[in-house]
């Protein structure tokens, strides 16, 4: 009597290989990101020391940016909020609203030390450039400034393929002091694609890894 040799097991090896890769990239393109700037340290400047709350560049170095992911900026009305194309302009710390590279956001309010989130889009591949102006630019020349590389990623979702510019607000002098509030604008939930496309490919390179197995 012959003895079977058993299966060669090189199929299902890359069988098993082909399906980890197809999760995996799906895995890594599931939706957006919110980043909170700072981590907990939030986007602050202490202007009795000239010292920013963290190292942003830093923080930012740990981070992964895609089109489509937001910025979060935990912060209050001492500080600007500056998003430039411009490198000049980053390096030179000032921020002109008639630059159509450098959106200057703002809540609005004429109120001193009033908590705010700021959320920011990102919208433009390459490099990202945020800073504060507040002082004059003394804030972003002693380190509440960031570079950013913003990767494609899984591409822009609709509702930002055209981003209206932000409003501009001169941030207020110390005399306007008042009792802080927080002012909070909608920003997007993590994973803001549907998972149930996610589910489709999965099953699909499923499928497609048992058609394979077959002309083993």
């Amino acid at each position: 009597m012959t003895k079977r040799s058993p299966p060669p097991m090189a199929p299902y090896l890359m069988a098993l290989v082909l399906f980890i890769t197809i999760s995996s990239a799906v895995a890594a393109a599931t939706g957006y990101k919110n980043h909170t700037v700072g981590g907990t340290s939030g986007w602050f400047f202490n202007s009795t020391t000239n010292t920013p709350a963290t190292n942003y560049s830093s923080w930012a170095s740990t981070q992964i940016f895609n089109l489509g992911d937001y910025l979060i900026f935990n912060t209050n009305s001492n500080q600007s909020v500056i998003l430039t194309y411009n490198n000049t302009a980053y390096l030179n710390c000032t921020a002109d609203d008639s630059d159509n590279g450098t959106f200057i956001y703002s809540s609005g309010t004429d109120r001193f030390n009033q908590a705010l989130t700021i959320p920011v889009p990102l919208t433009i591949v390459g490099p990202n450039y945020f800073f504060s102006d507040t002082s004059d630019g003394v804030q972003c020349q002693h380190g509440l400034a960031f570079e950013i590389q913003v990767q494609r990623g899984i591409g822009l979702p609709p509702s930002l393929n055209q981003p209206p510019p932000p409003p501009y607000n001169e941030p207020p002098g110390p005399d306007n002091a008042q009792s802080p509030t927080v002012t909070v604008a909608d920003i997007p939930k993590n994973g803001a694609l549907s998972k149930s496309a996610d589910v489709r490919v999965v099953v699909y390179g499923l499928g497609a890894v048992m058609v394979l197995l077959q002309f083993w």
